[in-house]
């Protein structure tokens, strides 16, 4: 029996998107690494399999590159909004979100961060604002979770930053039980940054829209930028609000690639 997928990204962050609603598809750790590899399989940094859902319009499960199922996905949720068209509520591990598909892209609320300590979650208790925590030259980050966990460092150059290196030490620290996001931004100016994302379980990425996120919650914090900004990634740039008391905004592109089938049974769970 063949199977049929669709090809889809949020700016270069790719996406092998599987619609199991009417029919259910087996999904496993293995089976979403085999799929998700890049030589053998179809290739993507998150596969995203779609199911019927008791309290949204559509439940959203993401897989990383190396099979491991995650909370939430930014740009997935750009690209499945995208996909289903007009306004949507979709359930996450992380929570339920909401994405509405204009001319100008599509827009995801992403909710409301979570800024304490055992809400990133990191070891122990900790000032998230500025924890007191460093890996060679980067030292003080923020943490931010939405909906998946985050440490940003405010750092003068992004580029200059040895990301892949550093990224899987921060990512595998005991500090973080559930592993962590690494995102590394400079302030380009009150309301504009630039980002560089090492991706937990995929590396580094093209964009990661909850890393935008989580970013712009941490200059916001710092008081580094205004509640508006946009966040250039090395794919291209969103643009995130977050207003007082209020949630996440993350607006951008999405992008459908190709269509396609592969065989059920050459990728076993």
């Amino acid at each position: 029996m063949r199977l049929p997928f669709r090809k889809m990204h949020g700016l270069g962050n790719d996406f092998v998107v599987i619609d199991a609603r009417k029919a259910p598809v087996a999904m496993t750790a293995r089976r979403a690494a085999a799929l998700a590899n890049r030589r053998t399989g179809i290739g993507c940094d998150q596969l995203v399999l779609l199911e019927p859902s008791d309290c949204a319009d559509v439940k959203m499960r993401i897989f990383n590159h190396d099979g491991g199922e995650v909370e939430a996905c930014g740009n997935a949720a750009r690209a499945v909004g995208l996909l289903l068209g007009a306004k949507q509520t979709i359930e996450t591990l992380g929570g339920l979100i909401r994405s509405e598909a204009t001319d100008a892209g599509v827009s995801v609320d992403m909710g409301a961060p979570r800024l304490r300590w055992d809400e990133i979650p990191v070891a122990y208790a900790m000032d998230t604002l500025d924890m007191p925590v460093g890996w060679e030259a980067l030292e003080n980050p923020v943490g931010v979770n939405v909906g998946n966990p985050h440490v940003i460092f405010f750092v003068a150059d992004a580029d200059a930053v040895d990301l892949e290196r550093l990224g899987p030490l921060i990512e595998h620290d005991p500090l973080f039980p559930q592993r962590i996001n690494v995102n590394v931004a400079s302030v380009i100016g009150p309301d504009h940054l630039k980002l560089r994302v090492w991706e937990r379980g995929v590396g580094l990425t093209q964009a990661c829209g909850t890393g935008a996120c989580a970013t712009a919650v941490a200059a916001i914090r710092r008081k580094l930028t205004g509640r508006k900004v946009r966040v250039d990634l090395p794919g291209g740039p969103l643009t995130i609000s977050w207003p007082e008391g209020g949630t996440i905004d993350m607006t951008g592109p999405a992008t459908l690639s190709f269509e396609g089938t592969f065989e059920d049974a050459d990728f076993p769970t």
